[in-house]
């Protein structure tokens, strides 16, 4: 296994009752669903980091200020790096969501909070169910490790 983790960050827009998602565009997740998410650079805080990808992927327009932490999860098999997944909650926005990667992303749709997908990918669906459930006392989930339970 690798010496480093990855930290990922995922953002929870939603509509009324429908979740944002976006589908992914070749490699080992191709056509599976997933939330705007990407991985925070050297330097960044982590609501800089969800607020640049949501423009970068999905073309909206976050303030940093109006992210909520609602799950983190610590990932090992999906990739070639273990990972750290944090999720937070967007209450504003600025724009429309559009594809803005279409080389990664094959389609962004929304889905009502009773028919999402049945191809999510397995990580991220624990920070939407977490979400979905809210449930506080299940904001942290190891997923993937042998000796580690389902949810914590």
């Amino acid at each position: 296994m690798v010496d480093r983790h990855v930290i990922d960050v995922h953002i929870l827009l939603t509509r009324g009752h429908q979740l944002l998602l976006t589908q992914r565009r070749g490699g080992a997740f191709d056509g599976e669903w997933h939330l705007p998410s990407g991985k925070v650079d050297a330097g960044e805080p982590l609501t800089a980091a969800a607020a640049r990808e949501a423009r970068e992927e999905i073309g909206v327009v976050i303030s940093p200020a109006h992210l909520r932490f609602v799950h983190a999860t610590h990932v090992a098999n999906s990739g070639p790096e273990p990972r750290l997944g944090i999720f937070f909650e967007a209450s504003e926005w600025l724009g429309e969501p559009t594809n803005q990667e279409p080389d990664k992303c094959s389609d962004v749709r929304w889905f009502p909070f009773d028919r999402l997908p049945e191809n999510l990918i397995a990580y991220p669906a624990a920070g939407i169910q977490t979400y979905l459930d809210g449930e506080s006392s299940k904001a942290f989930s190891e997923i993937g490790w042998e000796s580690a339970p389902a949810a914590i």
